[in-house]
């Protein structure tokens, strides 16, 4: 059976960097920049990070799990790895592009492939005033902070927050407040994922608020504006039984 040719790459601890060490001696590897398939060993945050390196490549993401929840990888295992690559499903995301201004005027761009959230940084509440695709639909959310999830990150930090899981194949973005206190009955939002939300802070001298868009932190912000970046496609490989899909569908019936 001819196999297309991989490489791989390892999270910097003991279990991954072993699991590299056995792996390149058992397979052909090529360097990563040759590679149209790329073999991640670690958890869901060294796979983000490999993401977030692949933006402007063609390559294909397959993930095995040596971290701990592990919801964007399967599972480890040496044997028949070659084959399973040959057969795995993939999956494509687009990531959320952010755009925030401070108060100081300073513009930060960054790409966030689960979320981007805002949060208070102090101990008084803050206050938001969202907007999508220009048209205000809440005047003042006050809470803890706010943010926005794709489908693959609808199982992270938005579902900690309440926010519902969005199937992958879904064309929704989600809107979740973070322990919202007025309107206190307000849940969020399911929104198409070609809608742009901009929030504004209310009041950000006395209560300053942080945008993080997955890693990338930017700290007393004035406007953050949140839109999908659809021209960026990352294409990740999931085991038939394994399948990103199911897992999300899985998701919804845990007790």
């Amino acid at each position: 059976m001819a196999v297309s040719p991989f490489s791989i790459v390892a999270a910097d601890t003991p279990e991954a960097q072993s699991a590299l060490a056995g792996l390149t001696a058992r397979y052909p590897i090529v360097p990563a920049a040759e590679a149209r398939r790329l073999v991640v060993l670690g958890g869901d945050g060294f796979m983000l990070e490999t993401l977030r390196t692949t933006l402007d490549r063609d390559v294909a993401v397959y993930g095995m799990n040596l971290g701990s929840v592990g919801f964007l990888m399967n599972e480890f295992e040496p044997a028949g790895l070659a084959e399973r690559l040959e057969a795995a499903q993939r999956v494509d995301i687009h990531p959320l592009l952010m755009q925030a201004r401070t108060v100081a005027g300073r513009t930060v761009e960054a790409v966030a492939i689960n979320d981007v959230s805002l949060l208070r940084e102090t101990h008084q509440t803050a206050k938001l005033r969202i907007l999508i695709d220009g048209v205000e639909r809440l005047a003042e959310l006050a809470c803890d902070g706010a943010l926005v999830a794709t489908p693959a990150g609808s199982t992270a930090y938005n579902l900690s927050a309440q926010g519902p899981i969005v199937p992958i194949g879904a064309r929704l973005l989600a809107l979740t407040p973070i322990s919202a206190f007025r309107p206190r009955r307000w849940r969020g939002a399911l929104l198409p994922d070609t809608a742009t939300v901009t929030v504004e802070i209310l009041e950000p001298a006395k209560r300053p608020v942080s945008a993080v868009a997955d890693s990338t932190e930017v700290r007393d912000v004035a406007t953050v504006t949140v839109r999908q970046a659809a021209d960026m496609t990352l294409s990740l490989l999931f085991d038939p039984e394994h399948n990103l899909e199911e897992r999300i569908l899985r998701e919804q019936f845990l007790p």
